[in-house]
């Protein structure tokens, strides 16, 4: 269980969020500028809260009363970014590996070929990030976040920078990441259709605030489903 309670003043924005995180996949919805990556960023350890309290199950990541603030490379978290940001001089085996050997995880074969079928990257690994296409890059950065075996995992508009091919290309992948992986979601979007598909919760920011937190009822009144 993820549970945020924070403040952050970024400018003219105040952001207070305040929502829990269990099973499945949970969404951060709401326009550009809402507050979204820089509430993930909290999460991750990357941009600190002026006030409130991060907790991950029974660990304490962030709390502004009692000065805690655990660095990122302690949190347990993997971090998939818009651009996946693939190390373009290391093979897609190295890239793997790059999350597990900083997150000083053991090498453990038998989780490295369950990731690689999970996410139908075999055929992949010997190639370079730039002999890829974007959804097969998306997928190997997912990868190497997973064999940091991670108790979270943060996905920041990964299909942003996606056409609508490689967004129907990479999105199965997810689905199957999101039931089959076993580690919460917290899933960054704008984009009410990406979230009508792979959301079990909604939390809506407006502003930096939380405005809905509840199931995919709360995208009813958004944009046509661009999958359907």
């Amino acid at each position: 269980m993820l549970a945020v309670d924070v403040e952050k003043q970024l400018g003219r924005l105040q952001l207070r969020v305040k929502f829990k995180a269990a099973h499945g996949a949970t969404a951060l919805f709401g326009p550009s500028g809402a507050g979204k990556t820089s509430v993930v960023n909290m999460i991750a350890g990357l941009l600190a809260p002026d006030r409130g309290a991060i907790s991950l199950d029974k660990t304490v990541l962030f709390d502004s009363t009692r000065a805690i603030d655990v660095p990122p490379y302690r949190r347990r978290i993997g971090y998939v970014f818009q651009e996946g940001r693939l190390f373009p001089h290391l093979s897609v085996r190295q890239n793997l590996d790059y999350g597990r050997r900083m997150s000083g995880c053991p090498r453990d074969n038998a989780e490295f070929a369950r990731t690689v079928s999970l996410l139908d990257i075999d055929h992949l690994l010997d190639r370079r990030p730039g002999k890829l296409s974007g959804g097969e890059r998306q997928r190997v950065a997912v990868g190497r976040a997973l064999l940091m075996q991670p108790k979270l995992l943060l996905l920041d508009e990964p299909l942003a920078s996606l056409d609508v091919g490689h967004k129907r290309e990479i999105l199965p992948y997810l689905l199957r990441l999101r039931d089959d992986a076993g580690i919460p979601i917290v899933y960054v979007s704008h984009t009410a259709a990406e979230l009508r598909r792979i959301a079990t919760t909604v939390v809506r920011l407006d502003a930096g605030q939380v405005v809905a937190t509840g199931g995919l009822e709360l995208l009813k009144d958004v944009d046509a489903d661009l999958f359907a």
